[in-house]
Parts: C-alpha cells; structure tokens; sequence
C-alpha cells in the first residue's frame, strides 16, 4: 500500500481508498510507551495490505480518562469530532473512500458522531477498530505482546507489572467517576504476564485477516463501523 507521506500527487491513484491510523497520547503503563494505540493502529493498517494509500496516523484522540498521569495529552471527543469530520470533508475531495484505523477506545465516540455524518453527506467513509477478542483493557498481555513484535525496543520489560484485572465492564462506573490512576496507580488494566512477540504476531496477523475481510465486504453499519 503506497505511503501518503513519501508520495507526490501525480503517483496517487485515481479515488483511493485513504486508510488513516487513529490513535491516542496516553499513558500505557510503566513499561509501554505514549503511542502505543497510534503504532498498533499504524501496524493493523499496513499488516492488511488493502489496495488503498496509508495517510499519516493521526496521533491525538480522547483519553480524559488517562490525565491523571504525566504525558497523556486528551483532546477529548468534542474536538476529535470536528477534526475527523473536517479530514473526511478534505480528503473525500479526492479519495473514492476513507477508513479510519482506530486504536483507542475513548476514541469511539467522536467516529460514531463524525462517520455517519460524513456518510450522510454523501462521502464513502467508514471506522474499524483494533479491539482483539478476550484481550485485556489497557496495557496488558495483548498490548505487551503487539509491541514486542512490532516495535520490540519501546518495550520497558524490566518495567512489566500487573495491574488491576477486573474486568472492564465491572470497571467503568468507578473509571468514569476516578479515571484510570484512581481505579489502577500504575495505569495497567490487565496482566502482562506470558506476553511475547510471537504472540504478537499472531494478534496482528488476526487483526489484518479481519480489516482485510472488512473492506471486501464493506458493509457499513449506522454507527459508521464496517463489519
């Protein structure tokens, strides 16, 4: 898939499918860095191979919930909306379609305001998420083992701890109400005991099988996710 950024407009291809990474600057724990949701986002994208054109990630996205702690940098959903609904505005000028990669689920919200919207206005533009089935919540074995096989060095392996492992459904009252560093001091929801790359590879390897399936089917629902 041809990069955007190395790109020069006469090599671009006649209405595109524009793949957009979306992802967060959020704290991930004591041993994961600031963009990981941006780099996994980044990862699934290019893993898929879609016949398309991979835009630069978008790095900022909603994470209030994660202020609490040092780096994290939220401009929350109100502001994510415009953005993402002017990017689509642009873009679809020229590009047949547009899919965001969403990597951060406090991103959901501004993608089921904005992508309907957008499609309402007549642009082709659709969201999938990078959520992997029965996998912890923040920080955990699947982001641990994503980032080991994808960008291994940013991995603070001496700096793995466990963090609260409730399950996410039972924490949201108390994350709404305290955010993440009251529910978890350490930021992780999730064990990253037993992460590894070639588990890694193996997340990655589904999630692109996925997305790849998704744009062949292209089946766009109301809230603007492909299925």
């Amino acid at each position: 898939m041809p990069d955007l950024v190395g790109a020069a407009w006469p090599e671009l291809p006649e209405r595109p499918l524009l793949v957009v990474p979306l992802g967060s600057v959020e704290q991930h724990g004591p041993a994961l860095p600031f963009a990981t949701d941006t780099v996994v986002a980044g990862a699934v994208a290019r893993a898929a191979d879609l016949d398309g054109v991979l835009a630069p990630a978008l790095p900022y996205g909603a994470s209030g919930e994660h202020e609490g702690f040092p780096g994290t940098v939220s401009i929350g959903t109100e502001a994510l909306t415009t953005l993402l609904v002017e990017y689509g505005r642009s873009a679809c000028r020229w590009a047949g379609r547009l899919l965001v990669v969403n990597g951060h689920g406090g991103n959901l919200d501004a993608l089921r305001r904005a992508v309907p919207l957008l499609r309402a206005e007549g642009r082709d533009a659709a969201w999938f998420p990078c959520g992997v089935p029965g996998g912890d919540a923040h920080a955990g074995r699947t982001e641990t083992s994503l980032l080991l096989h994808v960008e291994p060095a940013s991995v603070r392996s001496g700096a793995l701890v466990a963090g609260v492992t409730t399950p996410i459904g039972e924490l949201l009252p108390r994350l709404r109400a305290e955010g993440v560093r009251g529910v978890s001091p350490t930021g992780v929801l999730g064990d990253p005991a037993g992460a590894s790359a070639e588990e890694g590879s193996r997340l990655l390897a589904g999630l692109a099988v996925r997305l790849a399936a998704a744009v062949a089917r292209w089946d766009v629902g109301d809230d603007g996710r492909l299925h």
